[in-house]
């Protein structure tokens, strides 16, 4: 059975909202078992889905204190060599040159 626009409309509207089905159905006035049948339609058609949406946690950046303790860390010949956060770029360029 070909879905209507309405009802592909309607789908898509409650994929996104995050409520249930028997929840958007009542906001909007729609018989619930019409529409787990055009739900069943629309997943029978291999319709593309919205994206799923990947939990983040947003953090602060770290404080001058909590940056100036990561260390700063240079692998040379298979040597790893840790220098304070708090060296001097110019130094380490210079060391850089020095080691070629």
């Amino acid at each position: 059975m070909a879905l209507s626009a309405r009802w592909k409309n309607h789908i898509e509207a409650w994929q996104a909202s995050g409520l249930s089905q028997a929840e958007y159905c009542r906001r909007h006035r729609l018989n619930a078992n019409t529409f787990s049948g055009r739900l069943r339609d629309y997943k029978s058609q291999g319709l593309p889905r919205p994206p799923e949406l990947i939990p983040v946690q947003v953090r602060p950046s770290p404080t001058a204190a909590e940056a100036a303790a990561v260390p700063v860390v240079l692998w040379h010949g298979g040597q790893r060599l840790e220098f304070p956060a708090a060296v001097s770029p110019r130094w380490l360029a210079e060391l850089l040159q020095c080691l070629g």
